[in-house]
């Protein structure tokens, strides 16, 4: 008996959508509404706070990766130094002149 369905009587509307303008509603249906409607709001909103979370964490990891990329990239980079080197190097080997 536990196992049994309950059966729906198709003659009963389910959530009928109403149009708050073209119906003539009392104070009370529509205070109901506007509660209902600020419930459902919170709800929501609270669902979006945490994907706007995730995403600004993810944006952000993102963000550090590359900012942290760069520096490391250009912390390796030694071209400058060898392009300095090698002027040096080259300067040493010019013949020597009352110029120089």
């Amino acid at each position: 008996m536990a196992d049994q369905k309950p059966t729906v009587d198709p003659e009963v509307p389910f959530a009928k959508r109403i149009d708050p303008n073209k119906e003539d509603l009392t104070r009370d249906e529509f205070y109901f509404i506007r509660q209902v409607e600020l419930a459902q709001w919170k709800k929501k909103s609270q669902q979006l706070r945490g994907r706007n979370i995730a995403t600004g964490l993810a944006i952000g990891a993102i963000v550090m990766g590359i900012y942290g990329y760069t520096f490391y990239s250009v912390k390796q980079e030694k071209i400058m130094d060898e392009l300095d080197e090698e002027a040096k190097v080259a300067r040493m080997r010019e013949a020597k002149t009352g110029a120089n």
